[in-house]
C-alpha cells in the first residue's frame, strides 16, 4: 500500500483531484493507493473554512477505483484535535491558513501507517511516484527537498515542507510531531508548521530538487510544486499560479505535459456529484 496524505478545507478539492490524477496517470504499479485527507470545520474563523464535502470524497473514491479497485480515499475530521491543541494559538493566522497546521496530528490520528507521503494540494507528479516513495528512510524521520528560495535566502539545506516522506514509526518514537505542536502553541513562527517541523527534527534526509521543484519543470522533474514564485518580467512581481489555473499554466508556463490529466479533470468536474 502506498499511503498519501493531503490536508485542507473543501476549497482544496481541485488541487487534490488534479494531484491524485497525476499520481495515478504517471505511476505504473499494481500496488494500491490509500489517499488520506485531513480536514476540519473552523468556520468561526472564516466562512470558507469548512470540511471537505462528502460529495467530493465520493467522487474522488469513484475516480481512484477506476484505476485500481483496491484504491481508497479516507477522510478524517480533525476539528477536535485542532480546537484542543491550536485554537487561539499564535499561529492560528498562519501564512496560508490554519489547515497548514493539521498535518501535525499525523502521529495521533488513528489509521495512519508507518510510512506516509504528505503532499500539499498544489502538487503535480511528472514522473512515477515510486521514485520518491521507494526512498530508504532508515534512521531518518522524514525526507524532503530544499526550498527553492530558502536555500539562498536562509541557509543551503533549508527544506520545503510541501512534500514530506515520513518515517512515521521513527517520528512517533522521537516525538517529532509532539515537539512541533509545542512550538506552534508557544511561539509565533514565520512559516508556522514548516518552521515548527524544522526546529523539531532529529534527523532528516535531503532529497534532490527534482522531488519538489517549485520553479521549473524539467524532464527529470518528479514533482512540480505550484507554489508562489517570483517573476522578473514584465516587472518584478510574485504570482500564485496553481495547476488548476489551466489557462495560466498554458499561457505563462507553457506547460503541455499535464494536458491528459486536465482532460480527465475537466470531464470529472463537469459531471454532477454522486448521490
Amino acid at each position: 500500500m502506498i499511503d498519501i496524505l493531503y490536508c485542507g478545507n473543501d476549497g482544496v478539492y481541485d488541487g487534490v483531484l488534479t494531484s491524485v490524477l497525476s499520481i495515478l496517470r504517471r505511476t505504473e504499479t499494481k500496488e494500491p493507493f490509500c489517499f488520506h485527507i485531513f480536514t476540519m470545520d473552523v468556520s468561526h474563523l472564516d466562512e470558507k473554512y469548512i470540511c471537505v464535502s462528502d460529495a467530493h470524497i465520493r467522487t474522488l473514491e469513484t475516480v481512484v477505483k477506476l484505476y485500481n479497485e483496491e484504491n481508497s480515499v479516507r477522510l478524517y475530521d480533525v476539528t477536535k484535535y485542532y480546537m484542543k491543541a491550536f485554537s487561539g494559538c499564535p499561529n492560528e493566522g498562519a501564512y496560508c491558513s490554519p489547515y497548514t497546521l493539521i498535518r501535525l496530528f499525523a502521529d495521533v490520528v488513528k489509521g495512519i501507517p508507518d510510512k506516509l507521503l504528505y503532499l500539499d494540494a498544489d502538487i503535480m507528479f511528472n514522473r512515477d511516484v515510486r521514485l520518491l516513495w521507494d526512498t530508504d528512510l532508515t534512521g531518518y524521520e522524514y525526507a524532503a527537498a530544499r526550498d527553492h528560495y530558502g536555500k539562498y535566502l536562509l541557509y543551503p539545506n533549508y527544506i520545503n515542507a510541501g512534500v514530506l516522506l515520513f518515517n512515521m514509526k521513527l517520528a512517533r518514537e522521537t516525538g517529532l510531531f509532539k515537539k512541533a505542536r509545542w512550538w506552534i502553541k508557544k511561539k509565533k513562527l514565520t512559516f508556522a508548521d514548516q518552521s515548527a517541523l524544522i526546529r523539531s527534527t532529529t534527523k532528516r534526509k535531503v532529497l534532490p530538487q527534482r522531488f519538489n521543484d517549485q520553479k521549473f519543470l524539467h524532464k527529470h522533474t518528479v514533482v512540480r510544486h505550484f507554489s508562489k514564485r517570483l517573476f522578473w518580467l514584465p516587472y518584478p512581481h510574485t504570482d500564485n499560479i496553481k495547476q488548476w489555473h489551466i489557462d495560466k499554466v498554458h499561457k505563462i508556463f507553457k506547460y503541455r505535459q499535464f494536458d491528459d490529466i486536465y482532460e480527465e479533470y475537466l470531464e470529472i468536474i463537469n459531471l454532477p456529484p454522486k448521490e
